[in-house]
């Protein structure tokens, strides 16, 4: 079983990054590479399904728990593109105060005819995707 766990410092409180975190529908909001995001159900157990900007299936996913006081909201892949199956990911917004926050992005997946290496680049390459989209969202200046 492959692991990725990633965080970053977000300048804007807890609460409103889970705002836009805990909208499940929401992702296309702060990860530039998807087009849109439909929905089919309401709470755990509904299902999103993800249209890639660069095109082909949608990568669709199952929210599997979201616990509003905690500010954790888990979910699998039902299918996907993607070479990764057994995909469960949890992501979680710890308040930090003085209007900061950290975002933590954490998952376990086994890799799917591809090297456990290249598996991981690219689930880390979602991840720093979306953590650029809410620094960016949020007002952050971003160094490159």
């Amino acid at each position: 079983m492959s692991k990725v766990s990633m965080s970053t410092r977000i300048d804007a409180s807890a609460n409103q990054v889970w705002k836009v975190l805990s909208d499940f529908n929401g992702i296309p909001v702060f990860v530039d590479a998807f087009e849109k995001s439909t929905m089919e159900g309401l709470g755990v157990g509904a299902v999103r399904s993800l249209t890639l900007k660069s095109g082909g299936p949608p990568i669709v996913e199952k929210l599997e728990r979201i616990d509003e006081l905690a500010k954790t909201l888990s979910y699998s892949i039902v299918t996907s593109p993607l070479p990764l199956k057994d995909y469960f990911s949890t992501v979680e917004v710890i308040d930090l105060g003085s209007g900061q926050c950290e975002v933590k992005w954490y998952s376990t997946f086994e890799p799917k005819d591809v090297p456990e290496a290249e598996a991981v680049k690219i689930v880390e390459g979602v991840y720093t995707g979306g953590f650029e989209g809410l620094k960016k969202l949020f007002g952050a200046k971003l160094l490159k």
